[in-house]
């Protein structure tokens, strides 16, 4: 199995295919192996590159480690393990605050960005505004009362109820991370001012799903708003994990995005 030593941590990837990097960085509920119907359909064009961040399983970190605060750290240092000097970066819900930072310290190195149902380390007036708001009509809270892991919602659990199913099985893998102080420390490292985000010039598409209760759609407009250039694809009757509840969508808007930044063309 492919493991990078890191400082404290052994971190898990790994590739397929052939061709240009395509980085694809999980959310808290998943693993490298969230993207298994992404991978797939990627692999004939790009060498995709699949890992499991620090701490979530089969990754490992050290206890008392940095945790998220060493995400971009793992990702530089797993691309130069690779020999990657051109990257396409593909981040859901947490893996935006290792693909955003890493682009905001690398820009040079990325080719194109992806960021679905995240702000990442974006600090906004309004944005904090729109999380304080989501915050007060505890839209999680009441879909784990119903059995029904946030993530996925209610029209997932209700109409793909094994891909539910399977969802709450690979979140379930990190046994031993405690995913509530996780999330507190990436609600800490929402700082990055908006000049910053706004001088990104590298391709930027963002995605949301309309009934995403993790994440409020509102958000994710604001960061596309930023960013000059960027596009925002908004995916109706879906939630947070748009790759995984409407595969199909998420594959042909990557597709798309990528044909355009490497050179094929619109679709």
């Amino acid at each position: 199995m492919p493991f990078l030593a890191r400082d404290g941590c052994q971190l898990y990837y790994e590739t397929h295919g052939r061709g240009p990097a395509l980085v694809f960085a999980h959310g808290l509920g998943g693993s490298h192996l969230a993207w298994w119907q992404q991978v797939p359909h990627f692999r004939d064009r790009y060498t995709c590159v699949a890992l499991a961040h620090r701490g979530f399983g089969p990754s490992r970190e050290a206890p008392g480690g940095p945790g998220p605060a060493a995400f971009v750290d793992d990702l530089a240092g797993l691309l130069d393990h690779l020999g990657v000097g051109d990257v396409r970066l593909v981040a859901q819900s947490m893996g935006g605050w290792t693909c955003l930072g890493y682009a905001l310290r690398q820009p040079g190195r990325v080719r194109a960005l992806v960021l679905a149902s995240t702000t990442g380390t974006l600090g906004d007036p309004e944005t904090d505004r729109l999380f304080r708001a989501h915050a007060a009509g505890r839209p999680e809270a009441a879909l784990a009362a119903r059995g029904i892991h946030p993530a996925c919602g209610e029209r997932m659990a209700r109409e793909q109820p094994a891909l539910h199913f399977l969802y709450r099985e690979i979140d379930a893998l990190s046994l031993d991370l405690d995913k509530d102080a996780v999330r507190r420390r990436l609600t800490a490292m929402r700082t990055t001012p908006r000049a910053a985000v706004a001088a990104l010039r590298m391709p930027l598409l963002c995605i949301a799903g309309e009934e995403d209760a993790v994440i409020p759609p509102a958000a994710v407009a604001v960061l596309a708003s930023i960013v000059p250039g960027a596009r925002l694809a908004r995916v109706p009757e879906a939630g947070h994990s748009v790759y995984w509840e409407r595969p199909e969508t998420f594959n042909r808007l990557l597709d798309d995005f990528l044909r355009e930044v490497d050179g094929g063309g619109p679709a």
